[in-house]
């Protein structure tokens, strides 16, 4: 009773524990009989048993204590007292045997006394319970029908699986007895299976054609791609072997596998290489926003970048078809999904293959279509220049500006079509690397080696475009394959010259038009799908498929034009003339596009894009510079063998304060345009030293001018002698260096007028001037000043470039350092170009070449010095040569019998010819330079009619008179030319020599006497007094006095005045040497 009612206790039941009175046991012995059947189920949840039916869920009704009734309140009254009291009968491992032998223990350690607590306690359960019984018995007479029932399904299901088990044994019985019978149906069962399975596989493939053909019209290759290769697995099944209305089926799948595969491979040139319609949006975008009107580059706000585009592709899912959406317009998504079209067909090395094979073909059939789409925008009258020029003409701003949009708008857009097809060409190498990766492949280098191939050929076309504008030689630059027709040397192979050219072909012919329908009904009827009846004036806008056989003709007719094109010209088409200027225009867009490149190389590919700018280094070293040497040269000689190079300008106004060659503006011209040019492309020392060249030239040139212009030109002259002013102005020489420190002084230094109109005289005194050493072309006067002005004005242009880099870039010296590649990354400014007529120019030299720029500076510095130096000794030479004439005895004898009213002609002459030589250099020359030509003349006139008197003799007062008179007559006109000159000195001089020889006597003993009155430091000062002579001075004259009496015949008048003449002299030498 314990075992069975004390786990019924510990399980929640409510028997076992000792009934006194049989009320409290309804049930009697059935209840208890029955206790397994409701026990069993109370013992997960035993509380609410009683009550499963008709109380509320028991866990809602521990939760929510208002909704108790009375008997679940009492039981859980009666439970927790237990707990309190009896906690021993509350544990799992409770023996109630233990219990009642210890209430019925009266000892000390017993329980008894407790009994009656006990037995109260087990009341006020049984009646807990029965409460509980009363409340919920409508549930317990439910379950106990529902038991039989349950008991009576059982026993029912007992006795079909007794009926089952033998039915399998009986079975197996049979099964093991053998039947010939049964194992023929069992044969011909499995025939008819498989005949209707082959039915159902011809069935479907009755299909194919229509599936296939509608899912490439639709675009659809992936599914095209499963539909053709099912239908090739399933024919090649050997039960399908022997059928022979398959082998149709089998050809027609064989060639439109092949077809397929041309198909891919076509859209992806369709897509790679632009010509599909919905590639047009991405290269217009792209070209558009490159620049903008004055060139500068800009990205398109409304066009995704393209590394974004990269990121939001999923490379490592396989490329699904939407068939809600258009495939092709999204074009990096159509390429993704035809390589995986190309991958399952298995042809997808042979399509990277053709991919290689057509590119170059594809590139130039890009390149050649956008120069022509360019040379139908922009007319030939707009475009600057003309095509014979040969590149040395110099554009204005106007022209040049002209040539700038046409070169921008077609590299923008050339540009923007190849950054297009590099994108196009990265999205086709990370596909391949994303399938390759996803399938296990390794690295694949035969698959992902497309992308240096495209950027050889990027190289080639941009470096073919930089030759074509850049070089003036038709025969500078060829392809690097010898063109169709033509051997290697570039002459024609005869064995080759009659042979068939598809670009001679007349596609209009009626027996090419023939042979075309015929060949196209050929293709339809082997390869339906391939050519969709384009060739039938099929509406291209009206449909989506892009018909198949036109993109095919595209394709040849781009092929033959590119062989016509390299047969005509073995170039492009050069929209504008080509020219080294050009280099500033076509640079910048070219390295916007090469920086941009750089962001679309794949990562770990074997093109480093450190390197993207290394042909543009063998570019300017092996063709600009020559290019540039080349047309440099051809410029300075166009300018310096124009024959009005050495004329005056007539703009000079526009660019000088004073007059100037014209041949100086066109130089300067020259150099300001490769100075502006040199600063928008990298700096190279060897370009820096081409200009150097050419401004050395131009002085060489300029200096063979200046000694033309002073050579002797008379007959009987050597013809390197050069003219006496010229001589003294180069030479070194006491007068060269009195001239440069005159030029020097901030002031007039008298002082050193007088040394020079000293030296002058002496010199010609020593060796005469002849006619041949006088500059008699008033023509030449004005090319001196020309000269002068031009070298003044072309130094302080010059010096204004001058520029000093820390850059020692030297292609011409192969000991120096290669340049660094970060070069290229300085000059990503295309504004730079844009701005090529504004701010200042600038040559930048190294410390080395600034040297050699100095000395050019110098030199031209130095001949305008020696200009001014030519001209300022010229007007003395003349002077002194003209008065020379004027005192010889052989030209106008002093000795008259007769008074003279009028000044000797060579008088007359000289101041025709100063009045003239002073007009041409006040025209041409600045004050300061007139100043240092004019200052001087009447000191040099005073001082060479008196040093020179003795020249005049023999002399009387009529002869006197004729001088007095040539001395007003030049007084006169040097105040016209010298401001405060005047001839008082050589007067006074004369003056005296009418006065007679006492006269002289009493002037030296006045000097004398008023020299020791003024001391020495004022007898400096006094011997350039006008009134005051020197004692050689007045010995010449009193010489000229008794000259007329020394001269005559008679012997007795001429020694008396020779004794009447040094007693004179005597006297004279006493009075000057008291002093």
């Amino acid at each position: 009773m314990s075992n069975r009612y004390g786990q019924s206790y510990r399980n929640g039941g409510y028997g076992g524990l000792g009934r006194p009175d049989d009320e409290y046991d309804p049930f009697g012995e059935g209840y208890n009989s029955s206790n397994d059947r409701y026990a069993q189920p109370q013992q997960a949840n035993p509380r609410p048993a009683p009550a499963v039916r008709n109380a509320p869920p028991p866990r809602s009704a521990q939760r929510e204590r208002g909704y108790e009734t009375n008997a679940e309140r009492q039981i859980t009254k009666v439970l927790e007292l237990i707990k309190q009291e009896w906690p021993a009968m509350c544990e799992n491992d409770c023996v109630p045997v233990q219990l009642a032998l210890q209430l019925l223990d009266n000892s000390s350690v017993g329980r008894a006394h407790e009994y009656r607590n006990f037995q109260k306690t087990h009341k006020y359960l049984q009646d807990s319970l029965k409460n509980i019984v009363h409340d919920y018995h409508q549930g317990f007479n439910s379950s106990i029908g529902t038991f039989h029932k349950i008991q009576g399904s059982i026993q029912t299901s007992q006795k079909k699986v007794r009926a089952l088990k033998e039915s399998l044994a009986t079975s197996k019985t049979a099964l093991c007895t053998t039947d010939p019978e049964l194992k023929k149906l069992h044969a011909t069962s499995r025939m008819y299976d498989d005949v209707l399975q082959t039915l159902n596989e011809l069935d479907d493939l009755r299909a194919v054609p229509d599936q296939l053909e509608a899912r490439i019209s639709e675009k659809r290759f992936l599914t095209a791609v499963e539909v053709l290769q099912n239908a090739l697995r399933k024919l090649r099944k050997p039960e399908l072997d022997n059928i022979g209305a398959l082998s149709e089926l089998r050809s027609y799948l064989a060639n439109q596998e092949t077809a397929l595969m041309d198909i891919l491979v076509e859209e992806l040139h369709e897509h790679l290489y632009l010509k599909s319609p919905y590639c047009q949006e991405r290269w217009q975008g792209l070209s558009k926003h490159h620049s903008t009107s004055d060139g500068t580059f800009t990205d398109s706000p409304a066009m995704a970048p393209f590394h974004s585009i990269l990121d939001s592709i999923d490379w490592e899912q396989a490329a699904a078809e939407d068939p809600q959406k258009n495939p092709e317009a999204d074009t990096f998504s159509y390429i993704n999904l035809l390589v995986e079209a190309l991958n399952k067909l298995g042809r997808l090395e042979t399509a990277v293959d053709m991919l290689k094979q057509r590119l170059p073909v594809e590139l130039f059939g890009v390149v050649n279509e956008t120069i022509n789409d360019i040379d139908q925008k922009h007319p030939s009258s707009l475009r600057g220049g003309s095509s014979g020029a040969n590149g040395l003409h110099m554009y204005g701003q106007r022209e040049t500006r002209m040539r700038a949009d046409v070169i921008y708008d077609l590299l923008w857009t050339l540009y923007g079509k190849f950054e297009a097809i590099a994108e196009g060409h990265r999205v086709f190498h990370e596909a391949i690397k994303a399938l390759i990766r996803r399938e296990g492949a390794g690295n694949n280098s035969v698959l992902l080696g497309s992308f240096k191939e495209l950027w050889n050929l990027y190289q080639n076309e941009i470096r073919s475009l930089l030759h074509n504008y850049v070089t003036t030689d038709a025969d500078v630059y060829q392809f690097n394959s010898p063109r169709p027709g033509f051997g290697v040397n570039g002459k024609t192979d005869p064995s080759r010259e009659h042979l068939f050219k598809f670009a001679e072909a007349d596609a209009k012919s009626v027996d090419m038009a023939t042979e075309y329908d015929a060949l196209d009904g050929i293709i339809r009827a082997s390869v339906p799908g391939l050519t969709s009846g384009s060739r039938k004036g099929l509406d291209k806008k009206g449909s989506l498929i892009v018909p198949r056989s036109e993109p095919v003709t595209a394709r040849k007719s781009a092929v033959s034009g590119y062989g016509s094109m390299q047969q005509n010209s073995g170039t492009y088409k050069s929209l504008v003339e080509p020219s080294v200027f050009n280099m500033s225009l076509l640079l910048p867009p070219t390295l916007v596009f090469l920086q941009r490149l750089k962001n679309i190389v794949p990562p770990g590919s074997d093109l480093a894009t450190s390197t993207l700018t290394s042909f543009l280094d063998n570019f300017l070293v092996n063709v600009f510079q020559p290019q540039l040497d080349e047309t440099l040269g051809k410029l300075s000689d166009s300018v310096f063998g124009e024959a009005d190079a050495f004329q005056q300008d007539s703009e000079w106004s526009r660019v000088a304060r004073r007059p100037i060659f014209k041949g100086t503006t066109a130089f300067h011209t020259v150099v300001t345009a490769f100075c502006r040019m040199l600063g928008t492309i990298p700096h190279d020392q060897a370009l820096s030293s081409l200009i150097i060249t050419q401004m050395m030239r131009y002085y060489d040139r300029c200096f063979s001018w200046f000694k033309a212009l002073v050579t002797k030109t008379q007959e009987g002259v050597s013809a390197q002698a050069l003219r006496a002013s010229a001589v003294m102005a180069l030479e070194p020489s006491d007068i060269r260096e009195i001239m440069q420190k005159l030029w020097k002084a901030e002031t007039t230094d008298l002082e050193l007028l007088e040394k020079e109109a000293s030296l002058l005289i002496t010199r010609t005194n020593e060796k005469k001037l002849e006619v041949s050493d006088i500059i008699q072309d008033r023509d030449t006067i004005q090319s001196l000043c020309l000269l002068y002005t031009s070298m003044k004005w072309l130094s302080v242009k010059v010096l204004g470039m001058r520029h000093i880099t820390r850059n020692e870039t030297d292609s011409s010296r192969a000991s120096l350092p290669k340049p660094e590649k970060k070069r290229w990354t300085l000059l990503n400014d295309p504004s730079k170009a844009a701005a090529m007529d504004e701010g200042p120019v600038h040559l930048p030299m190294t410390q080395e070449t600034v040297q050699q720029f100095d000395g050019i500076l110098s030199s031209y510095e130095e001949l305008a010095a020696t200009a001014l130096r030519t001209l300022h000794m010229e007007v003395r030479c003349r002077i002194a040569h003209s008065l020379h004439t004027a005192l010889s005895p052989e030209t106008a004898p002093y000795l008259l019998d007769q008074d003279v009213n009028e000044p000797d002609p060579q008088i007359l002459s000289l101041n025709a010819e100063m009045v003239a030589y002073d007009e041409t250099t006040t025209r041409f020359l600045r004050e300061r330079e007139v100043a240092f030509v004019r200052t001087g003349l009447g000191l040099l006139v005073n001082n060479y009619l008196i040093r020179n008197a003795p020249m005049v003799a023999p002399m009387n007062a009529r002869g006197c008179g004729r001088m007095q008179l040539n001395i007003l007559v030049l007084q006169q006109n040097l105040k016209n030319i010298e401001e405060g000159v005047d001839l008082v000195r050589a007067a006074n001089y004369y003056e005296l020599f009418e006065k007679g020889p006492d006269a002289i006597v009493e002037k030296a003993k006045d000097d004398a006497a008023a020299k020791a009155q003024d001391g020495e430091e004022k007898g400096a000062v006094a011997e350039r007094d006008v009134n005051r002579f020197s004692y050689d001075e007045l010995k010449a004259l009193m010489e000229l006095c008794y000259s007329e009496q020394l001269a005559d015949p008679e012997r007795g008048v001429a020694a008396q005045a020779k004794r009447q003449m040094a007693e004179r002299l005597l006297k004279v030498s006493e009075y000057m040497w008291q002093s």
